[in-house]
């Protein structure tokens, strides 16, 4: 009899853990880009992604248990979004999910963690309103109203020039479809800066001197750009093709460190919003330095963490965080009790990481801080910060 108790007892554990009563590990879905339009800056993120579990998981993981990623490429499509939504929920059984990455796969995808009961954190949708009167779905980027907001407002303090401004935008990319027609002129209007039509442009334009002539015609102070890095950067060499002198401005929506390079010596004088700045700290710094490795390793060109990746980083240890105080288990049994905790977590969590001290969430959107960034010497140079608002 005693020979056979630990065959028993082998037995009993594949039993429990098949039916639910053992979690080796807490599984976190990731709806990643790893394909598609926005593959340049959701790829990194993955990066990001990789590198806070292989920390949580080498300081003993959570409650015992190890984080294991559980991840669906959505080809930064909104229905494979949703896809993977849900099939993370339904044949996965993650505790959560991170992502989707942009502001059109969140809106669709928000619809379905609402209709499973799951906890989904957009790790860069930062079009305003996505998670109004929503329950499980949730933001680690902060709003691009709010971001734009803080360089005007920034532009008043330092009294830079901004009689006049004219805003193109590029028309097939959802957020910046947002930012340029609704976001930009009513927060210039706010501001009390005038500004001209916004001026569209699609992600497939070849030539855009048609579009752009009018505007060095009308030699606004600034032009207000609303695209990610690639189409806000043939936006920006067109303009400094024909001559125009003024400032270039933008939201976060390009704030990416790549486009130094994409840019060019062009775009001397462009100042725009960032959610995370390498130097804001020693973790960041230090962030920072390892991504650039690790991007590296991984065959991706990065001049520095985007605040998409920072974000993404901070997500899971913040996850991590919730799990460990609301004693999150794991088993299929209590799936339903675990996804639920961790919503209720997250509305009176503190977190500190990478990108500031004591964060928090108003209503379901992270309150984060803002870097006012200009190019100068085709370099980052910090104008001014903003610090996260209270929740």
């Amino acid at each position: 009899m005693k020979k056979l108790k630990p065959i028993i007892w082998g037995v009993l554990a594949l039993f429990l853990c098949v039916s639910g009563g053992i979690a080796d590990t807490l599984k976190i879905g990731h709806i990643a880009g790893r394909t598609g339009w926005l593959k340049g800056p959701a790829l990194p993120a993955t990066v990001a992604v990789d590198m806070a579990v292989k920390e949580i998981n080498a300081a003993g993981g959570v409650n015992g248990k190890m984080i294991e990623i559980i991840e669906f490429d959505s080809g930064s499509d909104p229905k494979q979004a949703a896809l993977a939504a849900r099939t993370l929920a339904q044949d996965h059984d993650v505790l959560a999910i991170l992502g989707p990455f942009s502001s059109g796969e969140a809106q669709v995808a928000f619809n379905v963690a609402e209709r499973e009961k799951i906890v989904m954190m957009s790790n860069a949708s930062s079009a305003p309103g996505l998670t109004k009167d929503k329950e499980w779905a949730w933001r680690i980027t902060e709003d691009e109203g709010k971001q734009f907001a803080r360089l005007l407002k920034t532009f008043n303090e330092k009294d830079v020039a901004r009689d006049s401004v004219d805003i193109v935008y590029v028309s097939d990319e959802a957020i910046s479809a947002v930012v340029g027609t609704k976001l930009y002129p009513f927060l210039l209007k706010k501001f009390g800066i005038k500004h001209g039509e916004p001026v569209a442009i699609t992600y497939k334009s070849f030539d855009l001197a048609p579009q752009i002539a009018p505007i060095v015609a009308n030699n606004p102070d600034m032009v207000a750009v609303a695209g990610l890095p690639e189409n806000a950067s043939k936006t920006i060499r067109e303009l400094k093709r024909q001559g125009y002198k003024g400032r270039m401005i933008g939201s976060q929506i390009f704030a990416d460190p790549n486009i130094l390079e994409l840019f060019g010596d062009l775009a001397e004088g462009t100042t725009f919003m960032a959610g995370f700045h390498a130097d804001s700290s020693s973790k960041a710094k230090a962030f920072n330095e390892k991504f650039l490795k690790e991007t590296k390793a991984a065959g991706i060109k990065k001049l520095g963490a985007h605040h998409t990746d920072a974000q993404s980083y901070d997500a899971i240890h913040l996850f991590a965080k919730v799990m460990k105080e609301q004693n999150v288990s794991g088993t299929k049994s209590s799936l339903t009790a675990d996804r639920l905790a961790i919503k209720e977590g997250l509305k009176t969590v503190k977190f500190s990481g990478i990108l500031g001290d004591n964060l928090c969430f108003s209503g379901n959107d992270a309150e984060l801080p803002g870097y006012v960034i200009q190019i100068k010497d085709q370099k980052w140079t910090l104008i001014a910060s903003h610090a996260p608002d209270p929740c």
